[in-house]
């Protein structure tokens, strides 16, 4: 039986270990928090820090492969690991690329992938020397995470806002749509695509408010799309499952924004919306499986369950009584004691035939269920 490690104990490693269930495997988990929502769910949990090289190091030694569920984590301990014969799902190469968001944004440019202009500003200082590239997104290159690390710069007033630190510089781009396509890759190289969601985010939070698959895209504008991200994963050349993020402009240029080398939160409604979820494909790849079926069962919509303004502490989770009475509604509540404004705290999945429903259903959802705290 395969011993299989993953690098983060948050509610996609849940998610994994919930999909592991089904397969001969041995789950690892190494995560600072001994009550983080996949503790419970693995074989064996290891406390210790993702992002500290003797920690990842010696937790990967004895395994047969590693995978990651957020990117900061150490590069330099997994690149031992794998030129010591570990398996590493998305390869170290490929998390470099990825993680550091002036490098993953050069890689487009490099690798003629369309992606919006940017300017690569090291400091605030020469930021400031950039007021005729605003209107602009301001993205710090290490460490944002969730919507932070991103600054909306429209004006020179906005510049103070900016970050004094290697940043990308990003032109505003006139969008239609927010598009996220979920791509799988097996060590052969084969690939899998998942019907693209269409985003909808919230402009506060900068978060992800709710999402709809399969998008709504005019023929040619999926082609550009499938195409676009597909180039992508193989110019990473690495297996794994991989995230990308699109945008369609008014003109249907499609034009990379940013990638996840993992699984991801646009593919939260595969659990029950498609025949193989993001997490089931995952460990096909992982354990040397085919690739599953990618094809929606039923359209879907995914609500964010995030911590309500105003509320810290331990979790409630108003109205859950009143959305489980809708029908083909799914809760995924993360097993996170804890709620603090802003924090996903879980998600839910409602199917139907029916576009119409599916945003009706989402919106009621995201009035109706709320996350408060005693």
């Amino acid at each position: 039986m395969k011993k299989i490690g993953i690098l983060g104990g948050g509610q996609l490693g849940r998610m994994l270990l919930q999909a592991a269930a089904n397969y001969p495997v041995e789950t690892f988990v190494l995560e600072n928090d001994e009550q983080c929502p996949a503790a419970h769910l693995c074989h064996h949990f290891t406390k210790g820090d993702i992002r500290a090289f003797d920690d990842v190091y010696h937790f990967g030694k004895g395994l047969d492969a590693l995978t990651i569920e957020i990117e900061s984590v150490n590069a330099e301990a997994l690149e031992k690991l794998e030129a010591e014969g570990v398996k590493i799902y998305p390869k170290p190469s490929a998390l470099r690329t990825i993680k550091d968001k002036v490098v993953q944004k050069q890689f487009y440019k490099n690798n003629q992938i369309p992606t919006s202009d940017f300017v690569i500003t090291n400091s605030l200082a020469e930021l400031n020397e950039q007021l005729h590239f605003l209107p602009a997104a301001h993205k710090l290159g290490m460490g944002g995470y969730d919507g932070k690390g991103v600054q909306l710069l429209r004006t020179n007033a906005d510049l103070e806002k900016g970050f004094d630190a290697p940043a990308v510089l990003e032109k505003l781009v006139r969008i239609k749509k927010e598009i996220s396509m979920i791509v799988a890759v097996s060590d052969k190289g084969d690939t899998a695509l998942y019907p693209p969601v269409d985003m909808v985010f919230d402009n506060q939070l900068n978060l992800l408010d709710y999402q709809i698959s399969p998008a709504q895209l005019p023929e040619k504008v999926l082609w550009k799309v499938e195409a676009v991200a597909l180039k992508v994963v193989k110019d990473l050349k690495s297996p794994g499952i991989f995230a990308v993020e699109l945008f369609v402009d008014i003109d249907d240029n499609v034009l990379v924004n940013e990638t996840a080398p993992r699984v991801h939160n646009s593919g939260h409604h595969t659990i029950e919306a498609n025949y193989s979820s993001q997490f089931d494909m995952l460990w096909r790849i992982m354990l040397g499986y085919p690739l599953g079926c990618t094809d929606h069962i039923l359209p879907a919509a995914i609500v964010n369950l995030i911590g309500a303004e105003g509320y810290s502490g331990e979790a409630v989770y108003e109205g859950l009584n009143e959305i489980l009475q809708i029908e083909n509604v799914f809760v995924h509540i993360y097993g996170k004691k804890e709620t603090r404004p802003g924090r996903k705290m879980g998600h839910v999945t409602v199917l139907s035939k029916e576009k119409q429903e599916l945003i009706h259903q989402a919106n009621r959802i995201k009035h109706s269920l709320v996350v408060k705290s005693n």
